[in-house]
């Protein structure tokens, strides 16, 4: 586990992770619960870097059954999701707490929100450059390098660090 830069604490038998215990993966993800043979099995939960959640009930490794929770509280549900969706696009915050007052736009989920670094993106977990095409966290640890599908998607859909609105196409806009 050293080697590939994970850990783990809790019950062994026969020198593999059986009982309660906690694993520690590369990326700080932590799982929480119970193992059998070396595996996820039982009750558990994934504990993500930036907050969010994955309680399951884990079968020799796989998940079988679980629920999503953001890092604001929010529960992903599987069916009549209408959180942030084509009729709704207000953020989770907002729909909790209302909307700002009129000039005041809220432009991500946090307010104030994160700064981004000249000429980079915000896309939700951190910052991409899209030069060196790398995304790095908030506080500037590298994260992981974008693919085609995920650079093309940041540029199209993602805030700026300069004031220009994303996903504006000024030749179909309509002027108000």
């Amino acid at each position: 586990m050293e080697f590939i830069g994970s850990s783990y604490k809790g019950d062994t038998k026969n020198g593999r992770m059986d009982g309660k215990g906690e694993y520690t993966f590369p990326t700080e993800t932590k799982y929480e619960g119970e193992m059998k043979e070396g595996m996820f099995h039982g009750k558990g939960v994934l504990h993500f870097p930036n907050g969010s959640k994955y309680e399951a009930t884990w079968e020799n490794g796989i998940a079988k059954q679980g629920s999503f929770t953001f890092a604001d509280g929010l529960q992903y549900q599987e069916k009549d999701w209408d959180y942030c969706d084509g009729y709704d696009r207000r953020f989770y915050s907002e729909r909790c707490n209302g909307l700002r007052p009129a000039g005041e736009s809220q432009l991500s989920d946090l307010h104030p929100p994160h700064i981004i670094p000249d000429g980079c993106y915000d896309c939700g977990d951190g910052s991409y450059d899209p030069k060196a095409r790398v995304v790095t966290s908030y506080s500037g640890r590298f994260l992981r390098n974008a693919d085609d599908c995920e650079d093309e998607w940041i540029l199209r859909t993602c805030r700026k660090a300069w004031d220009e609105a994303a996903g504006v196409d000024p030749e179909n806009s309509v002027a108000f």
